[in-house]
């Protein structure tokens, strides 16, 4: 889908105003026209990466028939990010991404991308340890779990949000000392509450994405174990049994 010059003008325009931040909007067809609606980008950290409204979104389906999702890259250059293709896959729906400087477009769609465990660049909520564990359970053993929305800091403001879910989603207690491989290992890294998972592989061995990081496979022991909070088993699983 070529997106017609008025839209391409108005979200490089839109682009403009909010540079250094990223900006964000959404491409709906209104009584048969296409048009641009520009978004707030919530994220804490503009410049680096966007979070529309989704106050704002459902305005803008009350509207029209949402069809795209344009943004702005105001420092690198117009081609998607891993993490745009990411969440290019999780709308459905085509992504535009312009440079305000170079004025140059680049786009992308769903196509069935995937990343790869390792070497992920952080973005929370969207590329980070939960959607890292989504994705090995869903390739790995075909179970789906809940995309929550994870904003910002949310282990600072009460909520417990890993521990209420993956219990929601199947998962019990075990006792630390009986990992295997595929087990859920929970920790609290400089938080009241666990807000980091990692998946055990086996031979002491996790898989995980710390923020500021790139995702990795380390040695599960010192740092992480002394951190561990709760180790957790899919209901799926064989020999399952309580913690004591």
């Amino acid at each position: 889908m070529t997106l017609p010059p008025s839209i391409k003008k108005a979200a490089l325009e839109h682009a403009k105003q909010e540079a250094p931040k990223e900006s964000c909007g959404l491409v709906a067809v209104v009584k048969g026209r296409r048009r641009y609606f520009p978004c707030t980008n919530l994220a804490e950290t503009p410049d680096e990466h966007f979070v529309l409204d989704s106050a704002e979104y459902a305005e803008t389906e009350d509207s029209g028939e949402i069809i795209a999702v344009v943004h702005s890259h105001p420092v690198t250059n117009h081609a998607p990010s891993p993490a745009d293709r990411v969440a290019c896959e999780n709308s459905g729906l085509p992504w535009y991404v312009v440079n305000p400087n170079t004025e140059l477009w680049g786009y992308c769609e769903p196509e069935g991308f995937e990343l790869p465990y390792v070497g992920r660049e952080f973005v929370h909520g969207l590329v980070d340890c939960y959607s890292l564990c989504r994705d090995w359970y869903k390739r790995e053993w075909g179970l789906d779990l809940h995309n929550y929305e994870r904003r910002d800091q949310w282990w600072e403001h009460g909520e417990n949000m890993y521990l209420d879910n993956f219990m929601k989603e199947g998962f019990h207690e075990i006792p630390i000392g009986e990992l295997e491989r595929g087990d859920a290992v929970l920790m609290q890294l400089s938080s009241p509450v666990p807000n980091h998972a990692a998946i055990y592989l086996g031979e002491q061995l996790v898989l995980h994405h710390i923020q500021g990081r790139l995702s990795s496979r380390d040695v599960y022991g010192g740092y992480y174990l002394k951190n561990t909070a709760k180790a957790l088993r899919h209901e799926s699983r064989q020999g399952l049994r309580p913690a004591a």
